[in-house]
Formats: structure tokens, C-alpha cells, sequence
């Protein structure tokens, strides 16, 4: 039995689709960055519509420095994480406006909150590295040190660049999704 040209048709343009490439529609911020002239991807936002940007590992600090120029004066959270093993590192940041914010809840107007989180991929292999971002925001210490001492990646020009939760003679990333846990468990003395 023959397919029909309809059917056949159908089938291409439904195999087109499947392949082709999908971008984001780019959000405000990432529009407003790309007036400035600052090169990044826009990614799709988050399951609660956050929008998500991609930028080089290099060019996180001056992206960064425009955002805090541009009203996103509070970061409320920096992390990282593991796509999987094999897969690359992600290094985020997850920028709020709060003085707008406030500004909108003293004027007495209904405002959204604007944010907005960035990401930098990074190669698992090697010794993945990214700038620090602490001379911009303080709060990032802490949040730096947590993702070397659990991922691994190393943020240069960090002013304490050493481990915050595990032991400093600690071998490996604990949460690195190709971690392997070390067969031995060592008896802390009890006084």
C-alpha cells in the first residue's frame, strides 16, 4: 500500500519541525542587554516563568555589573549545578530589583518583582574556572565557596578561595552526579 502525497507531506513537515532548532523569545532583560551591546543567549524561562540567560564565563562580571546598573541591586542566590555525568557544570545567579520593589510598594502600586538568573556552562573536564562576582555583591562569599567546595568550580579573584563545608583535605565533588564516595568511614574521636 502507498502513501498518499498528503501523507507524505504531513510526514516531512511534521520531521522538519521535529528537528529544527527552537529559540527562545528573548525576555526584557535580555533585550535591554542586547541594546547594551552584551553578547548572551536567552533561555528558556524556568516552570515559574523566570527569565533565564546564558552568558561566557568571561563575560559574567561586566554582564553582571550592567544588570546592577539596570536596578538588579540584590542577589538573592548563587549556586551550581551537574547535568549529568559526562555533561557539563552550571554555575547560576539569581538577580532581584528590589528597590523598585520597594519604590512600586511605597507609591502604593501593584508591581511584579523584577528577575532575573544567569547561567555560565562550563566543561566538567579540567579545572572549571569563572570569575568571582564578590566585588560586586558580598552576599556571593559564602555562595562561591559552597559551589567550589561541592561542584569543584573555581571562581578566580575569589578573596577565600577554600572550603566551606567539607574537611580541607577533602578529595573530590560531593555532589557532582560522577562522584564516588570513598569506601571508608573515619571515626571522629568523641571529646
Amino acid at each position: 500500500m502507498s502513501e498518499t502525497p498528503d501523507k507524505k507531506v504531513n510526514a516531512e513537515a511534521a520531521e522538519e519541525s521535529s528537528s529544527a532548532v527552537v529559540v527562545p523569545e528573548a525576555g526584557p532583560v535580555s533585550k535591554w542587554l542586547k541594546q547594551q551591546g552584551f553578547e548572551h543567549d536567552s533561555l528558556d524561562p524556568d516552570h515559574v516563568g523566570i527569565e533565564q540567560i546564558g552568558v561566557e564565563s568571561l563575560a559574567l562580571p561586566m554582564v553582571i555589573a550592567a544588570l546592577k546598573s539596570d536596578g538588579f541591586d540584590y542577589l538573592q542566590c548563587q549556586g551550581g549545578y551537574d547535568e549529568g555525568p559526562g555533561e557539563r557544570l552550571v554555575c547560576f545567579y539569581h538577580l532581584l530589583a528590589m528597590e523598585d520593589q520597594l519604590q512600586a510598594f511605597e507609591a502604593g502600586n501593584d508591581s511584579s518583582l523584577r528577575e532575573v538568573r544567569v547561567k555560565v556552562f562550563l566543561s566538567r573536564e579540567g579545572t572549571p574556572t569563572i570569575p568571582s562576582i564578590y566585588g560586586l555583591f558580598r552576599g556571593a562569599d559564602w555562595q562561591e565557596r559552597e559551589t567550589y567546595d561541592m561542584y569543584g568550580i573555581q571562581f578566580e579573584g575569589h578573596p577565600h578561595p577554600k572550603r566551606l563545608l567539607m574537611p580541607e583535605d577533602w578529595k573530590g565533588w560531593p555532589l557532582r552526579k560522577d562522584y564516588v564516595q570513598p569506601d571508608f568511614f573515619e571515626m571522629q574521636d568523641a571529646f
